[in-house]
């Protein structure tokens, strides 16, 4: 394995042969070549790239940053356990120190304000790695965070952390009772009411919640006190007439019921819950293929009695081995997730959607190993589709509890790209994922990215729910996504898919964006509908159609290119589109303008000319902002093969028109008044 350009891992391969030129040997600086010319270039280079960075199995993975409250926790864990060495210590540190900004703080991501919890995070992980808190970077910190409210004001993940060494009071959190296990799935606040990504985090945290242990902290924590006299300042209760009021004063019962609860029943839940644990462990030891569960779960069992060498336990500390990426400076960054299979399905329409051909050796390979991750048993999807035969993808390399709605409809639109030698092997696996899509779809007619109908408004009004997004309902990106995949497998006319294109029309904002749930933010949401709709047969002049196009152009910046900063998600009226040009914003950007017919506006050539001339002379593309979401504004991320894939999908379809759309009688470049009802394709499973 060797180290890419972008700090992803892949296997050296042999480049696509670009095809000859007279351009090839002349170096011809992109703004003074004419913008076909340089486009034309400009795909040759980043194919060539994106290609030099497939894995020899068939993958593609690039680093999935995020921020350094992953490093602090991972350091918090090892030293909850006793097993924090000092290599692991000093090269997590030397990361962490690297991120501090300019006045002391840490940032959530890029270019950001600094945000308190991580910024305390990050100052504990500092001290357990040996910085004095008089150090002049410490001691900026330590005023910041009382500046604005010291520990007290942390979010309550923040505050666990610290109770789990004393440095916070178990009785100043809410109360996570292990019983709400048993709750079924008709009882509000169920478990299955959680987005998985909380629900597999919520588990185990009952279990500590319910234990409470404080291991003896190696130091105190003072100084980040606004008045270390009184640490654990009382918070006000909201009127009792308020949903905030009320679920305040549920917290204060469930603290009572704590000392009443039966120890049988309390020890009976805790077991359950492990078993719950234990069952949904993956067969890499992590669980749901991101690190907040695997911390929290390896956490719970320990309390519970599982020793370090118990096999359960050790796979999951290996597996958060896993998260980490050692940088050439020494530095150590932990991914709070992978993403091979997002990262190759993209890079698989990417490089098709460039001109390379659909039997190249290369695209075969990573066809085989998509077809190898799709998933088929059931998970905890199942609970609220217990009829649904299995057929989907998810993110990770390991993942079979939670596929996602979103991999699985981009993983059909890459296999359809690629010709493959085992037709029959791809028509049954995308059989089964379209199946599994279409039975996924929630009763308002969209889709969401991992459960059906996850819209319920409890979850958020706990007060142990103070950070991020904790259920999963349908949004505009997903529901676009699944559209567009159905659109090409001859679905357009299935009730199922027009009940999707309704909800996406109905669901435009007034300015003529879509808000973008998994990606920043309304140039994401905007650059997945509009190819979905026109996909599906929307016309170039249909009236949303045209409040898109007026949109984006009016949120182009003056270089020519696009950008969001991910204030948007708080502040929408003043950041909305707005922001630094990214590459991977522009070309989303693109992709909407040239599925809307826009191919020879100004709008498209500038943006076509921007990415041209920040292209590097390697094909790749500098992008340090954060283009991705796990949860919109909360928690960031930054995909470092967003810059790649999608910059030459737009280019791709910029020189070589939409040959995929063409030949699968989809999109503006098919005759759609002339295209007669679609019938149900044979990629349908029979059942669905």
């Amino acid at each position: 394995m060797t180290a890419t350009t972008d700090g992803s891992t892949g296997a050296t391969l042999k480049p696509l042969a670009a095809a000859a030129s007279e351009t090839d040997d002349i170096t011809i600086p992109p703004a003074a070549a004419g913008v076909p010319e340089a486009a034309a270039r400009a795909t040759r280079r980043a194919t060539d790239f994106l290609l030099s960075l497939q894995d020899a199995q068939g993958w593609w993975k690039g680093d999935l940053e995020t921020n350094v409250t992953m490093d602090a926790e991972d350091l918090l864990l090892r030293q909850f356990l006793g097993i924090l060495d000092e290599e692991t210590a000093r090269a997590a540190a030397l990361f962490v120190r690297g991120e501090q900004r300019e006045d002391g703080t840490w940032a959530t991501f890029y270019d950001g304000p600094g945000d308190l919890s991580a910024t305390i995070e990050a100052y504990v992980a500092l001290r357990l790695a040996g910085d004095a808190p008089d150090a002049p970077h410490m001691a900026k910190a330590a005023e910041w965070i009382r500046s604005r409210g010291g520990i007290a004001a942390a979010r309550v993940f923040t505050r666990i952390w610290l109770a789990l060494f004393g440095w916070w009071k178990w009785d100043d959190l809410p109360e996570l009772p292990p019983e709400l296990i048993y709750f079924p799935t008709w009882v509000p606040l169920n478990i299955y009411d959680f987005g998985c990504w909380a629900r597999q985090t919520i588990v185990p945290l009952t279990i500590v919640s319910a234990k409470r242990p404080v291991r003896p902290a190696p130091f105190a924590l003072d100084e980040l006190h606004t008045d270390p006299a009184v640490p654990n300042p009382p918070r006000p209760l909201a009127p009792a007439a308020s949903w905030d009021g009320a679920f305040q004063r549920l917290d204060r019962a469930l603290h009572a019921y704590r000392r009443v609860a039966p120890r049988r029943l309390r020890r009976a839940a805790m077991n359950t819950a492990a078993r719950w644990i234990i069952e949904r462990q993956e067969n890499d030891g992590c669980w749901g293929g991101i690190q907040p569960p695997a911390v929290y779960s390896v956490i719970a069992l320990y309390l519970l009695g599982y020793d370090l060498e118990h096999p359960v336990m050790r796979a999951g500390l290996e597996s958060l081995d896993r998260f980490a990426v050692w940088r050439e400076d020494g530095a150590r960054m932990i991914e709070a997730c992978q993403s091979p299979v997002w990262d190759t399905c993209l890079a698989v329409i990417a490089l098709a959607d460039a001109g390379v051909p659909a039997d190249h050796p290369q695209l075969v390979k990573a066809a085989d190993w998509m077809l190898g991750e799709q998933i088929v048993r059931p998970g905890d999807w199942s609970v609220k589709r217990p009829g649904l035969p299995p057929g989907g993808w998810a993110f990770e390399f390991h993942n079979d509890n939670y596929p996602d709605i979103d991999d699985t409809a981009e993983v059909v639109l890459a296999l359809r790209r690629v010709r493959h030698h085992d037709p029959e092997r791809v028509e049954r696996a995308i059989g089964r994922g379209v199946r599994w899509n279409l039975g996924m779809q929630s009763k308002n007619g969209a889709w969401g990215a991992f459960d059906v109908d996850n819209t319920s408004a409890f979850p958020n009004r706990l007060p142990f729910c103070d950070f991020g997004e904790v259920i999963d309902p349908p949004s505009a990106d997903v529901t676009a996504h699944v559209v567009e995949m159905l659109a090409v497998e001859g679905l357009t006319h299935d009730p199922r898919t027009r009940r999707g294109i309704q909800w996406l029309l109905a669901e435009q904002e007034a300015d003529g964006s879509w808000f973008g749930r998994w990606g920043v933010n309304y140039v994401y949401g905007t650059g997945s509908v509009v190819p979905a709709l026109t996909a599906a047969g929307l016309p170039a002049s249909h009236p949303a159609v045209r409040r898109a196009v007026t949109w984006l152009e009016s949120v182009q910046n003056d270089d020519g290119g696009w950008g969001e900063d991910l204030r948007s998600y708080r502040y929408v009226r003043e950041w909305s589109g707005r922001g630094a040009s990214t590459a991977s914003q522009t070309a989303w950007a693109l992709m909407a303008l040239l599925a809307a017919g826009e191919r020879e506006s100004k709008a498209v050539e500038r943006g076509i000319a921007w990415l041209a001339a920040t292209q590097r002379e390697d094909g790749s593309w500098d992008e340090p902002y954060f283009t991705g979401t796990g949860f919109p504004w909360d928690f960031s991320i930054n995909y470092h093969l967003y810059r790649q894939v999608f910059p030459l999908t737009a280019l791709g379809r910029y020189v070589h028109g939409d040959p995929f759309a063409e030949k699968h009688g989809v999109g503006n470049a098919a005759a759609r008044a002339e295209q007669p009802a679609a019938q149900t394709s044979p990629a349908e499973v029979k059942g669905s």
